[in-house]
């Protein structure tokens, strides 16, 4: 029977619950046990698809097209786990489904209510990732304290006696702030947080205490007393450099071993070597370059979650610290691209959607094209890239319906019939479609060609990539591109859908449909993060060879 890790957060949210999930699961996972992680997320909305990503930040895909919250990123990140639709549920869903079924009359009359059919409904949920795994950890979105997290904080209290309380665990994440005014850590905090979260029937069984320097033993003590724990349940989750040191901090501190005798897990011998060199990569590399974001979001970081993670794993296999750089588009629409650009090793324009910044982007495409630097677009960055080069190569006057339905020149456009590898049937959308509706979600495949970047950077011939998107490459407009020196590297087994572009006269310009940061991890970058890091590591030395210098004795003075 699998065991249940419920995380669940207090005292302020962003406390990184997320992370504290995914690496109890790469600790679990390292020990041999087979994992899954699921979040629960107490908003309405039935999937965050729609949300602003100022809002909510980055939409995770996974491979069965569920849009998702990005804290499933961070699960497959951290474990060898490949989510789905089961692995993320929201209040809305929960609801539409206990809403569906009445309608449906599976109630048989009865009088539908929170408790029990809200909280039997959440208790299926998290029934339904458990198959054949060991551990099956939960993570409850929100803080303890929010009315919209009561219904599952119910649903986890009634766990117990389901599954037997030998089976559950409750790890609860809280907040020990150091007050510099009076030199102290405060445990206030936790403690009240501790309390508001035993007044709803669930005692926790380990604390993870936030804190930015380490937990002196006597301050664990009198949280351990005050919150009625045992003392070595009390573990410090100090802020580190990296969010790959989190399991290893997190086995100093001894958790792991906490986890398995409270469980009564059988564990193998531990070997964190692999989290260690990432580590070690991550804060003393060799190489050093930088790297310009030209996006829509970059107000808020976690719009682009992945992306940020995926460049340091391009940076992981390079041996190198990949420096960022973010510059809203806008700004290239009214300065130009010179004032913002001049000195990236490599320029990356991300998805998104809307018309907004579209001609800077526009821009920063050419200026990298032009200029010869490395180039990575995915999704609109790609279909950028294309509108670019129809434009300033071809001499069309190109854009995408997206921008401007009644364009003379669609090169990317809303493709309204096609073949669907993933769903084995032939696809039908239009302009009239609900918005979910006309998006391609989830993996599909893709055939390469020999001898390209592409090619180069996987190996291999067919691939399998996670898109989201609506707009596609315009076929009309193929054989002209083409001519003029765009390649074709990449598109669906039918060849109807292009998935890959690239510059044959350039370095390294590449543009990709679909969204390879979902599929990147530390322990396996992704092939063509590690590529463009690596060609932009490559361009750099040729154009400063006096820049042999390590990150590591640049940093040191030498």
């Amino acid at each position: 029977m699998s065991k249940y890790i419920f995380v669940t957060g207090g005292v302020v949210s962003s406390l990184g619950k997320g992370i504290a999930a995914a690496a109890i699961g790469a600790l679990l996972e390292t020990r041999g046990l087979k994992v899954t992680i699921q979040k629960l997320d107490p908003y309405i909305n039935v999937d965050p698809g729609t949300l602003s990503p100022f809002q909510h930040g980055e939409v995770f895909v996974t491979d069965d097209g569920a849009e998702t919250d990005l804290d499933l990123g961070h699960y497959e990140r951290f474990t060898s786990i490949r989510t789905t639709q089961v692995n993320n549920y929201t209040t809305g869903k929960i609801y539409y489904n206990v809403i569906t079924k009445e309608r449906r009359g599976d109630y048989l009359g009865e009088t539908v209510q929170v408790v029990p059919h809200i909280t039997d409904e959440i208790i299926r949920a998290i029934k339904s990732v458990s198959n054949d795994y060991d551990v099956v950890i939960v993570e409850i979105g929100g803080t303890i304290g929010d009315i919209e997290s009561l219904p599952f904080l119910e649903a986890i209290r009634q766990f117990r006696y389901d599954v037997g309380r030998e089976n559950v665990l409750y790890v609860h994440l809280t907040l020990v702030p150091y007050i510099k005014s009076s030199g102290e850590l405060k445990t206030k905090p936790t403690q009240h947080s501790v309390k508001e979260f035993r007044e709803i029937g669930i005692q926790p069984d380990i604390l993870l205490c936030r804190t930015d320097r380490l937990l002196p033993p006597e301050v664990k003590k009198k949280i351990a007393i005050h919150c009625n724990l045992d003392g070595d349940a009390v573990i410090a989750a100090r802020d580190v450099e990296t969010i790959y040191e989190v399991p290893i901090e997190l086995h100093n501190e001894g958790l792991d071993y906490i986890i398995g005798k409270k469980l009564n897990l059988n564990f193998q011998d531990l070997d964190l070597t692999l989290w260690e060199d990432i580590v070690r990569k991550v804060k003393e590399p060799k190489n050093e370059v930088t790297i310009t974001i030209v996006g829509k979001y970059t107000g808020l970081k976690d719009s682009y979650k992945s992306l940020i993670e995926a460049l340091t794993h391009g940076g992981i296999a390079n041996d190198a610290r990949v420096n960022l750089q973010w510059i809203d588009s806008e700004e290239i629409e009214i300065h130009g691209p010179e004032r913002h650009l001049s000195e990236a090793d490599g320029i990356l324009v991300p998805g998104g959607f809307g018309y907004r910044g579209i001609e800077g982007k526009v821009e920063a495409i050419r200026y990298a094209r032009e200029k010869k630097i490395p180039y990575f677009g995915i999704c609109l960055g790609m279909q950028c890239a294309v509108i670019e080069f129809a434009r300033h190569v071809c001499g069309l006057s190109a854009n995408s319906t997206e921008f401007d339905l009644h364009t003379q020149t669609p090169v990317i456009y809303l493709m309204e019939k096609w073949y669907d590898f993933r769903k084995k049937k032939v696809e039908v959308r239009s302009e009239s479609s609900q918005k979910g509706g006309t998006m391609r979600l989830g993996a599909y495949p893709c055939v390469l060609k020999e001898g390209t970047h592409a090619f180069r950077a996987y190996g291999i011939k067919e691939i399998s990539e996670r898109h989201r998107h609506r707009y596609e490459f315009n076929n009309a407009y193929r054989e002209v591109l083409t001519r003029y020196g765009m390649r074709i590297s990449g598109a669906s087994p039918d060849g109807e859908l292009v998935e890959i572009m690239e510059i044959e006269d350039h370095p390294w310009f590449l543009g990709c449909q679909f969204h390879p940061e979902f599929k990147s991890k530390p322990t396996n970058p992704h092939p063509l993060f590690r590529a463009f890091i690596g060609a932009s590591v490559r361009e750099k030395r040729s154009l400063f060879p006096y820049l042999e210098i390590s990150a590591k004795e640049k940093s040191k003075g030498v």
